[in-house]
């Protein structure tokens, strides 16, 4: 079971054990503020170093603890908590949680916390961005710009897709979803919706109509997933799936990386299957700047940044 808010994860702690400190390893740099109120009430032990945790450093830095204080990089799995006998409270600093053993957890008394909502607003605004710089082709645009490519105006140069009026899917319509909907229906957009557990009555309240995936799939100009990582939409936009799309098409994916079979995507775009997109995930992260899906101009990839905001 999930609890929801972070910082929840002292005042658990704060209830298990009042003679001393609790223990907290906090697998990477997080921001003052919240180390600070760890800080407060737990013995701290951190990961300062800007490069990633080791696996070893990570189950070095657990085997006292009783609480860990992890990100989306770091695997939560049976090793770890085997190495963990102490452990009481894993908290993410993620709303995902698909790198967490869930079902392990409790048998071992371990409760599990998230960030439910907390970037839901700015993950939409991030999907509302790369759907428009995908569609209006603006890095290529900035690239004409820099590279001298710019001359005097021609009507056919740099033509991109509009957004406005268009059809857009949206695959899941859990929180993201239901925001990035609202934004869409301001561009005047019609709405398909399908997901795995239908609930029509939700996209309604969106101004969606729910569909079943094939027909979103044909009729959507652009396509965007927003569902968990599950063994069900694992690879859900596969080579089949990309075939069911228009060739005018545009593939936008904040989720989950493990959403997308990254080899169909690629065989896709670079054969014209669809026409363009953009991805904010991927798999692996970071992905190495000399795979193939970099080489491809209809394709733009940020570095995960869906959630790069301060508030």
């Amino acid at each position: 079971m999930l609890f929801p808010g972070v910082p929840r994860v002292a005042r658990c702690l704060r209830a298990m054990s009042t003679a001393v400190k609790p223990k907290v390893f906090v697998s990477s740099p997080i921001p003052s503020p919240a180390l600070q109120k760890l800080r407060a009430s737990c013995d701290v032990q951190q990961w300062t170093a800007d490069e990633p945790i080791t696996r070893a450093a990570l189950l070095d830095g657990v085997a006292d603890a009783e609480g860990l204080f992890c990100i989306l990089e770091d695997r939560i799995d049976g090793e770890l908590l085997e190495r963990a006998p102490k452990l009481r409270v894993v908290a993410t600093m993620s709303v995902g949680h698909d790198h967490i053993r869930l079902d392990q957890c409790p048998k071992r008394g371990v409760k599990v916390g998230n960030t439910p909502g907390c970037l839901t607003e700015t993950t939409a605004d991030l999907t509302i961005g790369l759907l428009l710089a995908v569609a209006r082709r603006l890095p290529e645009a900035m690239d004409a710009v820099t590279s001298g490519l710019w001359s005097t105006w021609k009507p056919e140069f740099l033509c991109g897709r509009d957004l406005h009026g268009s059809t857009v899917g949206i695959v899941g319509l859990g929180r993201i979803g239901e925001a990035v909907a609202r934004r869409l229906r301001g561009f005047g957009c019609r709405l398909l919706v399908w997901e795995p557990r239908p609930k029509p009555e939700r996209a309604a309240a969106v101004g969606a109509t729910y569909v079943e995936l094939d027909t979103l799939l044909a009729e959507s100009d652009f396509v965007t997933p927003h569902c968990p990582l599950t063994p069900e939409t694992r690879n859900l936009f596969n080579e089949t799936t990309f075939k069911k799309m228009k060739p005018t098409a545009i593939f936008v994916n904040t989720t989950r990386g493990g959403v997308v079979d990254q080899d169909a995507l690629y065989e896709a775009l670079k054969n014209g299957t669809i026409y363009a997109a953009g991805l904010d995930v991927t798999t692996p992260e970071p992905l190495p700047p000399s795979h193939r899906l970099l080489t491809l101009k209809n394709l733009l990839v940020l570095p995960h940044v869906g959630s790069a905001t301060i508030a």
